[in-house]
């Protein structure tokens, strides 16, 4: 499988600069972890958990008939003050995906979840894509992210899932964890282990902005 796990900067420069990739360092460093795929029974809360263990905030961009089916754990996400988001309504590949459709998968997702912020399923969206929501969500803010976990790729190790964010991560960076069951067995390692480091640098662990 083959994917960066670290972004090429000239793919946020060049290609799609109207997209969020990373959120510019301040004098208080923090990073940016995101969960996509929820929200699901069992592993949702273990990451609520392990988050409220360091005192950390984190955005999760949540797959609308996702929410539809589990809205208590939805209710455990907002409740404990993390930022939600948009993720479809299907786990949509938007290269896959005529721009009418997906648009419309959007919105019926919007249905269940209150947010301005948008995270294309597989990073994949088209120019046009981007380019309707945008115009006709101005106040909506399309997040990637600067460090790819790969807790998704069933053919690495949780140890090897675990060294592609501490090996990557830095102030500023979006790092993207899925709360989902084909994530799980390298995710559950990795979290824990990522949340550590982080509080020992004494970098700030935030939600996306809205």
């Amino acid at each position: 499988m083959a994917y960066a796990v670290k972004t090429p900067w000239w793919l946020s420069r060049f290609v799609y600069p109207r997209l969020t990739w990373n959120i510019p360092a301040t004098d208080t460093p923090a990073v940016y972890l995101t969960f996509d795929d929820g929200p699901h029974p069992t592993i949702t809360p273990f990451v609520l958990q392990q988050l409220k263990q360091y005192d950390a905030k984190a955005t999760f961009f949540c797959i609308g008939k996702n929410v539809a089916d589990h809205p208590d754990i939805y209710k455990q996400i907002l409740e404990a003050q993390h930022t939600v988001g948009n993720h479809t309504h299907n786990h949509l590949n938007g290269w896959h995906t005529k721009t009418d459709a997906y648009i419309t998968n959007v919105q019926q997702a919007a249905k269940h979840i209150n947010s301005r912020l948008f995270r294309p399923p597989y990073g994949r969206i088209k120019r046009s894509q981007a380019g309707r929501l945008l115009q006709a969500h101005p106040q909506w803010h399309i997040y990637m992210w600067d460090v790819l976990s790969g807790d998704f790729d069933t053919g690495i190790t949780a140890e090897r899932c675990t060294e592609n964010v501490l090996n990557n991560i830095q102030p500023g960076s979006i790092v993207v964890f899925h709360d989902s069951e084909k994530a799980w067995p390298r995710m559950q390692h990795a979290l824990p282990a990522v949340l550590a480091y982080c509080k020992q640098q004494n970098w700030q662990l935030k939600a996306l902005p809205q």
